[in-house]
């Protein structure tokens, strides 16, 4: 049994995933971020320097080490961004900036298992940085970026980016006259787990505001949009400040510059009570939910952190969105929601005539390998019948069958349907939904049964 909290896949989950990576990989490169890997340790100094999740951080140590180095001071990153703002820094002069980086890795957090958290998962990042001032076109460019990756994944249920922004609720809180924006925010932020009604007396309780502001917050918190109508529904509040403002023109910029993404697919909506705990982030935040898997909460978040990094002398503004992919794909597996139209790359399957054909099968596999055709020749000459059996087993589509004797030609046979017809290795190409594994789906599934 595999330990609890690190999931294992079977090859048809394990080739979804691939097709999720691969999708998202070429979405980020085809906007110009570059790949960046950091080791999956870090400084434990490095690692607890915000102090948010220190009990869940996976210490490094050697099995058989002694008193005296059983600490190694090591542990494994529990998320992608400190690695990041590390590396920034360390390698600041050999950066571009604004610099943009896709990262894929897994993470590790010692946190009790549950359906959407795990304590090993594959997270996948993209950021911008710069030096000293990054431009707020940037908060719109990783909305674009992330709504348009997560549209390229058309198999997944329908997805909710909400998008908001700290500078517009602190300012709003600040003109209600709150003397503790951050923990109006820190309250408003349990909305979704807490009742509106429990909401308002913690405001009260905990963040010292009376009934009249406590009823402004929660009004404000109840506006979504999908477009920068939202601006005038905040307004009609009565609240003045300059920082909601500023906020309230940043928001409707990011709606704006989604306006042309396939809604269809992937919602981008204005969202007031999306407050995001941690303290770092400074301007735009992302929260994304699934249709229908609401109860995992957030697949994909992040937000505008003025202060991603910085050496004393240089700060590094940033802003990014991290997307859950394990959190995302485990509850779609584990319903049987999601696989692939088969478990191996193998589109072929090399027939073997008799045992001493085995180095012609070898070829002709080669032959279509050469030509990006994935090919395996079977394992044993057994009759046909056994042999069209194996690769139907492995979920194979097509069985190649050499000629046997001089002039004859080759066969190719579809065994889905029986169709059969003679065949070049030089120029055949099967279909391109059959050239490698394709992600279906239940209502796939169940059209084709």
């Amino acid at each position: 049994m595999p330990v609890s909290g690190f999931p294992e896949l079977l090859p048809a989950q394990r080739a979804v995933e691939l097709i999720v990576l691969d999708r998202l990989r070429r979405v980020f490169e085809l906007h110009g971020f570059a790949s960046l890997e950091t080791p999956a340790a870090e400084s434990l100094d490095q690692l607890l320097r915000k102090g948010e999740i220190d009990k869940e951080v996976y210490v490094l140590r050697r099995l058989h080490a002694d008193d005296v180095d059983s600490d190694s001071g090591l542990g494994l990153h529990y998320d992608l961004t400190v690695p990041f703002a590390r590396f920034v820094l360390e390698h600041a002069g050999h950066l571009e900036f604004p610099f943009r980086r896709y990262q894929i890795q897994k993470v590790w957090r010692g946190e009790r298992p549950q359906e959407g958290r795990y304590r090993e998962f594959t997270q996948a990042d993209i950021d911008v940085v710069a030096r000293d001032d990054l431009p707020f076109h940037h908060d719109v460019e990783i909305a674009q970026v992330m709504a348009e990756a997560l549209g390229a994944l058309d198999f997944l249920p329908p997805l909710r980016l909400q998008v908001n922004n700290r500078r517009l609720i602190e300012g709003f809180y600040r003109g209600v006259g709150a003397p503790d924006p951050g923990a109006v925010m820190r309250v408003i932020d349990k909305l979704d787990k807490v009742p509106a009604e429990a909401v308002a007396v913690q405001l009260v309780d905990d963040a010292a505001l009376d009934e009249r502001q406590a009823g402004l917050c929660l009004q404000l918190a109840e506006i979504t949009s999908d477009d920068s109508s939202f601006v005038a529904r905040v307004r009609e509040l009565g609240v003045e400040h300059e920082l909601l403002d500023r906020g309230l023109d940043e928001l409707a910029a990011v709606l704006d510059g989604c306006s042309a993404i396939d809604r269809s697919r992937v919602a981008v909506s204005a969202d007031l009570r999306i407050a995001r705990g941690l303290d770092y982030y400074t301007g735009t935040v992302f929260e994304t939910r699934m249709t229908g898997f609401e109860s995992l909460g957030s697949i994909c978040s992040g937000g505008r952190y003025d202060s991603l990094a910085s050496d004393g002398r240089t700060t590094y503004p940033g802003v990014g969105i991290s997307l859950g992919v394990t959190r995302l794909l485990m509850p779609l597996f584990q319903r049987g929601a999601l696989t692939a139209t088969r478990p191996v790359p193998s589109a072929v399957l090399v027939a073997l005539p008799d045992e001493d054909s085995r180095p012609r099968s070898n070829t002709i596999a080669q032959a279509l390998r050469a030509r990006n055709i994935a090919a395996e020749v079977a394992v044993s000459a057994q009759k046909y019948g056994k042999q069209i059996r194996y690769a139907q087993r492995r979920g194979i589509p097509y069985v190649w069958f050499p000629g046997v004797a001089d002039g004859d030609g080759d066969n190719v046979r579809d065994i889905r349907s029986g169709e059969q017809a003679e065949a070049d290795v030089a120029s055949w190409t099967p279909p391109h939904g059959d050239l490698t594994p394709q992600v279906i789906t239940k209502e796939d599934n169940a059209q084709n049964s």
